[in-house]
């Protein structure tokens, strides 16, 4: 839908990292006048909803630069060049969690902030978990800690605001939603 639609006149590079780029554009307004956009390119990611066999949610803790804290989150990643989300999902549940599926399932996929940034997020539901052998590698700059919570207990951490992201929020009020569905039924 381009209602509203603002002509990008100029586009200035900022910054172009390993994750994402900078750059601020020039734009023709609807009504005619200019004005400019700051605007962050991000190549997309992944999220995974991954409940173990006793139904725990499957967690990892990390630290973030950006907040300066640690938080508990699902299991998240970036994708790669060229790759489907669906391999994403399944690479990032391996690599963080030592975890496995038989099947991964989309569920949503949206925009983090529209306002500034294209970075999209598809999740996925993990179905019939399995550990792996073998604990695949993590990034070499990546140090996580794996958790497995109950929905009550993924619900006291978003109270204490360990759970602080919207993703990981937006997991645990879709499990909470199911479950709540599947009682009516």
């Amino acid at each position: 839908m381009k209602k509203f639609e603002e002509k990008t006149v100029k586009t200035e590079p900022i910054f172009q990292g390993r994750v994402i780029s900078l750059q601020v554009d020039t734009v023709e307004l609807p009504n005619g006048k200019t004005s400019t956009r700051e605007l962050i390119k991000h190549p997309g990611a992944v999220a995974v909803i991954a409940l173990t066999a006793d139904n725990k949610l499957v967690m990892v803790e990390q630290y973030r630069k950006a907040l300066e804290r640690t938080l508990i989150e699902i299991p998240a990643g970036k994708l790669e060049p060229g790759e489907e989300p669906e391999k994403t999902a399944i690479r990032e549940l391996e690599e963080e969690t030592g975890y496995t599926c038989e099947k991964m399932e989309h569920v949503i996929s949206f925009y983090t902030s529209p306002g500034f940034a294209d970075e999209i997020v598809h999740v996925f539901l993990a179905k019939k978990l399995r550990k792996l052998d073998t604990k695949k590698e993590l990034d070499e700059d990546e140090f996580v800690e794996l958790l497995e919570v109950t929905l009550e207990e993924a619900e006291q951490l978003i109270e204490g605001r360990r759970i602080y992201d919207a993703k990981t929020v937006f997991a645990v009020q879709f499990l909470r939603l199911q479950q709540l569905l599947n009682k009516k039924e």
